[in-house]
């Protein structure tokens, strides 16, 4: 192993297999849809599109199913999604979504990028990449059927491939994208009422009526990182009258419990939302007043999302199986590495202490917290 590799920070999103075990175990990311829906009742979109930013697409289920609310209330109205992402598997699990997003709502615009925070709104690298040529590829999908959009989309395999390779940063362990890359999917059919809202390379400057930011950071980074690199480029980016949901755990709950069964002074979760709204208007200065911050009470913000299990399956006797995605999706919450988690498992007291604390609670549950920065109209 590198050296690069020994002292790598820890990184949420880095194992895949612990990511896509809790996807499809645990329904934060339905559950986040719902809350996001009660966020696009007060948008009020203005021509020539809806725009939305998912600041983290992942493997878009969240996404998608946010897609089909905007489409059963704007069912009319061109819809703009910029997605950020920069892991290739992300990104093609994405795309697989997508065709039938395509049918239902044939004026979409899809954009892909795996630009920074603070340029990935704008579709414009700045800072150390400032001038760098973007890869930038435009994707015309021919036909009326999700079939053949499926097919088209299968296709781009090798120019994602190519446009979303990375590499290690040495200073901080993160993935760094090798070329600035922005992936532009709409209609054929559509293109010419699309114009205006189709991105041209090098144009810049969008403005959002709805921002989702769902469990962008890392839990343990201190509010001040969390506010510079995503808060606030995200809230400038946000239209007049525009909505910036922002999700991140809570703790609090079994989950947690289980953690701190094997690591008792563990708590990830010190950062609460009362202190990075604090720290955005502080950073914000002066024109922290174009902005309202609601950071809601416990009642409104926390929510709880849940694992998936069957209803006999929490009992005397409960199955090995059902154990590993509890420990998974304890330990992948709360943002636990590698190598503290191999001592644990060559322990063996995991299963033990996971046992026991779906027994106490008839299964597994954890709690996020929510807040809203929006934008003042006029």
């Amino acid at each position: 192993m590198n050296k690069i590799n020994q002292h790598r920070p820890f990184r949420f999103y880095d194992n895949r297999q612990k990511y896509l075990a809790f996807v499809n175990t645990c329904n934060e990311k339905s559950r986040i849809a719902r809350r996001a829906g009660m966020e696009l009742e007060h948008v009020r979109p203005n021509p020539p599109a809806l725009r939305l930013f998912d600041a983290g697409m992942g493997d878009a289920t969240l996404l998608t199913q946010l897609m089909r609310d905007v489409h059963r209330r704007f069912p009319t109205v061109p819809l703009f999604v910029n997605a950020k992402e920069i892991s290739l598997e992300d990104v093609r699990l994405g795309l697989e979504k997508m065709p039938d997003r395509f049918f239902e709502h044939p004026a979409t615009v899809l954009v892909i990028t795996n630009l920074r925070y603070a340029d990935a709104p704008g579709l414009v690298p700045n800072g150390r990449d400032a001038g760098v040529e973007v890869n930038w590829h435009e994707v015309r999908l021919e036909g009326d059927s999700a079939y053949e959009y499926g097919e088209q989309i299968e296709a781009l395999e090798p120019l994602l491939a190519d446009g979303w390779q990375t590499s290690v940063s040495g200073a901080t362990g993160n993935p760094l994208y090798v070329k600035p890359s922005v992936l532009v999917v709409y209609r054929e059919d559509h293109e010419f009422i699309l114009d205006p809202v189709i991105p041209r390379p090098g144009r810049s400057g969008f403005e959002y009526d709805f921002i989702v930011a769902s469990q962008p950071w890392r839990a343990r980074m201190d509010a001040a990182f969390k506010v510079r690199n995503v808060l606030m480029p995200l809230s400038r980016s946000l239209a007049a009258g525009g909505r910036l949901l922002a999700i991140q755990s809570y703790g609090e709950d079994p989950g947690l419990q289980i953690v701190q069964s094997i690591w008792p002074d563990e708590n990830p979760f010190v950062v609460r939302r009362h202190e990075l709204i604090g720290t955005l208007q502080d950073m914000l200065d002066t024109d922290a007043r174009e902005f309202r911050f609601d950071p809601f009470p416990d009642s409104k913000s926390i929510f709880r999302y849940q694992m998936h299990t069957l209803p006999t399956e929490i009992g005397d006797n409960i199955g090995t199986s059902t154990l590993f995605a509890a420990w998974n999706a304890a330990i992948y919450v709360n943002q636990i590495e590698d190598d503290r988690i191999e001592e644990a498992v060559n322990d063996g007291k995991y299963l033990s202490a996971t046992r026991a604390v779906l027994k106490d609670h008839g299964g597994l549950w954890f709690n996020d917290e929510t807040f809203v920065v929006s934008r003042r109209r006029g």
